[in-house]
């Protein structure tokens, strides 16, 4: 068999191992799916420094990009399984797929409330590819058409040169007998076999997408009648938006809204499954349903969110209305004890989180919301219900998919991204970033403005100043604001000369106090120092 043959039976039989595994995990638990456990298991066992580096190269697409580079890996051990039996045999190439599929079992016990029946999906996508690699095996090494034979005199009864001697054809091999058939390569049996298995795989990841819940989770969303709010947001001022081209609106749509979180297979979690636990340090633990939540008093409010991920002027911010129960109304029903001082929330696929308990209850906009931007939450960003806690990074507050929460403190208790290096508490740093012009943007000389947003949540923004070539700080005229939660738009007028020019900015919080100019990175608790950037003025 050629090289390349070996490859696309190796290949074939990867790939309906992956379809059948997904089918199964829709079934089971879309998590279950190997390749989703795989992709998990590298962000959960990567340094620090890699995961930054990721999501500042990569951005919102990390995980794409990541599951794309372990479909790759796949793909070459596939291809070399495929090689394995052109040179060793079968058996040598159905142990090779049996060391993928415990690579991936091993992936999926390490995810939490991981069961016994999550190995469903990989030991049946293993099964569907050794029978897949033993059939392509089979077919493109079947028996050819019988080799023509030419009388002869030693075809003569008797001896070879028909004198009467014995020719002992038993002891000819079978290949060498005139009119036997003689095994080769298939071309043609191959081929059929493979594009048989690439349908095979392409129906069960198929299968597997609508088993996993996709279809009536979207429907459930689609027809779902958000509750009017009981204690709606006032209409946005007039003058909150400067609508300058370029510079980000005061409301950022729910398609352009970052999403930076760990979940490799979006959770699908259907409303009406949907459970609220809260327990833990409290005098009445409670159980809510998602129409119990939707009966009780909505509120709205315009909240800010910002990754702690974000770089100095970088785009993981963003600004909505959102709409849901307040935290603090839940937490005052279950009476938390007088030491509590943490709430650890956990997500539909086990990620976990760390809020300050005082600052959920200190009169702030802190939901369990289920509505964004007048529509119910998008799925990528929580649907049914997530946390929205204004002035603290998401990796402390803003847990999607949320299903438990439990009173307890932080000396008991760490959540999934403290453990691994970031700060317990997370209060959101004064930052402002340039969005007009662009960085490496070439401008008229003369008259530009320059714009951009600032946000200091819970504390507000009090002033913005630019400065063009290290000349003297200029404030910025402000856009106007609803509340100290949400980030505020500024822009000011310069005079350029034809040249190079360096613009920097800086923001001044409600308390007073400016950001720092020294540049700290995220880790372990957020980037700091003024945005600056660079253009021409021709």
């Amino acid at each position: 068999m050629p090289a390349w043959a070996a490859a696309l039976c190796g290949l074939t039989a990867g790939a309906v191992a992956l379809g059948v595994a997904a089918t199964a995990a829709g079934l089971v638990d879309p998590a279950a799916f190997p390749v989703a456990a795989v992709g998990n298991t590298l962000v959960d066992v990567s340094p620090g420094p890699l995961k930054d580096w990721a999501i500042r190269t990569f951005g919102s697409s990390d995980k794409a990009v990541v599951t794309a580079g372990v479909f790759v890996l796949l793909a070459l051990g596939a291809a070399g399984v495929g090689r394995l039996v052109r040179r060793r045999g079968l058996p040598y190439g159905l142990a090779g797929l049996a060391a993928f599929g415990a690579l991936g079992l091993a992936a999926v016990f390490t995810r939490p409330g991981a069961s016994a029946v999550d190995a469903l999906p990989t030991l049946l996508g293993v099964l569907a590819g050794g029978l897949t690699l033993a059939l392509l095996d089979r077919r493109a090494l079947a028996a050819v058409a019988p080799m023509p034979s030419a009388p002869t005199a030693s075809d003569e009864p008797g001896r070879p040169d028909g004198l009467g001697e014995p020719d002992h054809e038993g002891e000819r091999p079978a290949v060498m007998r005139a009119g036997g058939p003689a095994p080769g390569f298939d071309r043609r049996a191959l081929l059929g076999g493979a594009a048989g298995g690439v349908v095979l795989a392409g129906v069960g990841g198929v299968a597997g997408a609508l088993l996993g819940g996709h279809r009536a989770v979207d429907a459930a969303r689609n027809t779902l009648a958000l509750p009017r709010a009981v204690r709606p947001a006032t209409p946005l001022p007039g003058g909150a938006d400067l609508r300058i081209p370029g510079l980000s609106p005061f409301v950022t749509p729910n398609a352009d809204f970052y999403r930076v979180d760990t979940a490799f297979v979006v959770p699908r979690v259907d409303p009406r499954d949907w459970t609220l636990r809260v327990h833990g340090m409290v005098d009445r633990p409670v159980e809510i349903s998602f129409t119990d939540l939707l009966r009780r008093p909505l509120a709205e409010a315009d909240v800010t969110l910002t990754c702690v991920s974000n770089e100095v002027g970088g785009p993981y911010v963003g600004n909505a209305r959102w709409l849901g129960v307040r935290m603090a109304d839940v937490l005052r029903e279950v009476r938390p004890h007088a030491g509590a001082d943490m709430l650890l929330s956990t997500s539909a696929d086990g990620w976990t989180c760390g809020t300050p308990l005082e600052v959920v209850l200190d009169g702030r906009d802190a939901l369990f919301a289920v509505g964004m931007n007048g529509e119910p939450l998008p799925t990528e960003h929580g649907f049914p219900v997530r946390q929205v806690v204004p002035g603290l990074y998401g990796y402390v507050s803003a847990t999607k998919w949320v299903v438990d929460v439990k009173v307890t403190r932080f000396d008991r208790d760490t959540a999934y991204w403290t453990s691994r290096g970031w700060a317990a508490e997370g209060p959101i740093k004064t930052q402002s970033r340039i969005d007009v012009p662009a960085a490496g943007a070439a401008v008229p000389a003369g008259r530009t403005v320059i714009a951009g947003v600032a946000w200091a949540q819970h504390r507000g923004v009090a002033g913005v100043e630019v400065r063009v070539d290290r000349g003297e700080w200029r404030a910025a005229r402000l856009a106007v604001t609803p509340g100290p939660d949400t980030w505020r738009q500024w822009s000011i007028e310069a005079d350029l000369r034809p040249g190079g020019h360096t613009i920097a900015v800086r923001a001044t919080d409600g308390t007073g106090r400016t950001q720092p100019a020294e540049t700290a990175p995220p880790v372990p608790d957020g980037a700091s120092g003024y945005h600056v950037l660079e253009i021409t003025a021709t």
